[in-house]
């Protein structure tokens, strides 16, 4: 088990003391299932009343949506957009072509078009995040080429996974803990995308807010959330 260097192990949240244990895997590929590594790394590990959180990246290259830049071919709507994407702390988003276009695949030209015009409205007025919240979850779940430091990943732009309720739901059945899909970042960004009926969306963004797997190659897709008594 290991940490982030940058957070402490154990939290309060409303006066519960929660312990966030980062489970390192092997470097995930298409070929595995999300529920055969859990079974294999995380599920040995694991107490009554955990749960466990998957962060959003890994799960989506077990679906096969980390897509090499060699094979996106870029419209040029797509160069054009990328060009008026705020530039954010945290990473590039859709202000790559390449991952750009991949978001108009993801949600359409027609929405696409509709989110750009409402940002540009957005921004005359001094609000941000229009774009973001007409093009919907799929776009602003995409991690640019270069976001991820693990190879073979670093030339690939990662979509957001598929369905990660239903996963979240179909897991707790097979195991009986209660799951949560997380996009967390490095400088605040914490959401919950998708959990089991067990899950409070308040309370483990809270928790997990610090990003306790860490932003780099740690390869701690999965992060145990256990109560401690004493």
């Amino acid at each position: 088990m290991s940490y982030s260097k940058k957070t402490e192990p154990v939290v309060t949240h409303w006066g519960v003391r929660f312990e966030r244990i980062p489970v390192k895997t092997k470097i995930l590929t298409p070929q595995d299932k999300i529920s055969d590594i859990i079974k294999e790394y995380a599920l040995p590990l694991m107490k009554p009343g955990d749960i466990l959180t998957i962060s959003e990246s890994p799960l989506a290259i077990t679906q096969g949506r980390a897509i090499p830049v060699s094979e996106i071919r870029v419209s040029p709507l797509a160069k054009l957009l990328s060009r008026y994407v705020a530039k954010v702390p945290y990473g590039i988003g859709l202000g790559a072509p390449t991952s750009m276009q991949c978001a108009i695949e993801e949600t359409g030209i027609m929405r696409i078009l509709f989110a750009a015009f409402i940002g540009a409205i957005g921004k005359l007025i001094g609000r941000k995040g229009d774009f973001y919240r007409v093009a919907g979850m799929q776009a602003a779940l995409i991690d640019a080429a270069t976001t991820s430091p693990v190879p073979p990943y670093t030339d690939t732009v990662i979509k957001g996974p598929k369905n990660p309720q239903q996963i979240c739901e179909d897991l707790h059945s097979e195991f009986g803990y209660e799951f949560a899909v997380m996009d967390i970042n490095d400088i605040g960004g914490c959401w919950m995308i998708g959990g089991s009926k067990g899950v409070s969306k308040h309370f483990i963004e809270s928790v997990m807010k610090d990003n306790p797997q860490g932003q780099g190659d740690e390869l701690t897709p999965f992060c145990i959330v256990r109560r401690v008594d004493n």
